[in-house]
This record gives C-alpha cells, structure tokens and sequence, in this order.
C-alpha cells in the first residue's frame, strides 16, 4: 500500500495542488495529512480526492467547523480525526501519525509501531530506530526552509522516500528573511531551527 504524506500547508495551494498530482502519478492509494492547514478550502480540497484522505488536527488548521464540514459532505473521501495524534493500521502497519514531533520520538523507542509520522516543525526527516521508520514530510508551504517536500510511505516493506515538489513556490522572500532575523527574540517561535538565514 503506497501511503502519500503532507503536513504544514499553511495555505500554500499552488504547492499542495502539485504534491497531489504528483502522489497520484505514484499511485498513492491513501493520503494521509499531519495538520496545519490554515484555511478550510485546503479540506474542501482534500475531500475531493480520489483516495481516502485522514486529516489530524495541527495547532493552525484555520475554522475548525468549516474543516468538519467539508468532510461530512456527501461524496466526501476526507476523514478528520479527534485529536493532534492517533493510532492507525493501514496496509498490515501499525503507524502513530502526530502533528507534533515532540511526540515522535517517544512512541518510536516504544517499539509498538512500525512506523511514525510527524509535522509542525516543517524540517524533512527520515531515519530508523530499531525497526521503526520515523518521518516528517517536511512543508507543503515553503515558509521556513525555502523547499516544499511530501513523502511517499510504501507500507509493503516499511520504506519511504521524501519527495521535493518541482515549480512549488515559497513567501520566503529577502523581507520575510530580514525581518525574521531581526526580531527572532521578540518573536518567540517554538521552533527557530527551521529557519536558516
């Protein structure tokens, strides 16, 4: 079962639009999102797709009903979850999928998982330990690190690949850049690795 993986969209449609059709031309069967859409027409868009879409919840997915409500219309194929984490058995794997990487790590050194999904802090990851693969997509949006990425999750052997998405576009502009380096403490960012000057 081929498993597409997007976090962090942050309502870069023109980049989301390109990792869809590019999970579709590598027959991706499920998507699965790890939050951060920040605005209800990126679950309108999910809802149309082709294959099954789950949805976790991040901590800026925009309105919250309008999101629900998207995946409640008729012919809909996006599922949300309750929570900023769950437990799912797709294709004979057991996965943790979290919008929050602090969780990541923990739930992989319990060994309980054959695989582990993460976002929020938009830097691409894949590694192992011991037998658990631990992946961050990386950013649909471009914002932080310049690059958008979404991954390709084949739960037949428990590999996967992160895929950068050709002609994505990013707001991360010299303005952007500068104002960020000039008032990072004052910002108070959770996450300041991702953004490299």
């Amino acid at each position: 079962m081929k498993i597409a993986l997007i976090s962090d969209i942050h309502d870069n449609f023109h980049n989301l639009l390109l990792a869809l059709e590019d999970a579709k031309c590598r027959n991706a069967e499920y998507i699965i999102c790890l939050g951060d859409l920040m605005n209800s027409g990126v679950a309108k868009i999910l809802a149309i797709q082709e294959v099954p879409v789950y949805l976790i919840w991040g901590n800026n997915d925009g309105e919250k009903s309008e999101v629900l409500h998207a995946s409640y219309r008729e012919g809909s194929n996006l599922t949300v979850g309750v929570n900023v984490y769950d437990f799912l058995d797709l294709g004979g794997r057991k996965i943790f999928v979290s919008h929050y990487n602090d969780l990541a790590i923990p739930m992989a050194q319990s060994k309980n998982y054959d695989a582990v999904f993460y976002g929020h802090d938009h830097l691409s990851h894949l590694s192992h330990i011991d037998d658990t693969l631990v992946l961050n997509p990386g950013e649909i949006c471009a914002l932080k690190t310049g690059t958008a990425t979404y991954a390709m999750y084949n739960a037949d052997d428990n590999s996967a690949e992160i895929i950068t998405l050709e002609g994505a576009v990013t707001t991360k502009t010299d303005l952007v850049n500068n104002y960020f380096k000039e008032n990072m403490n004052r910002l108070g960012f959770r996450s300041k690795d991702s953004f490299d000057y």
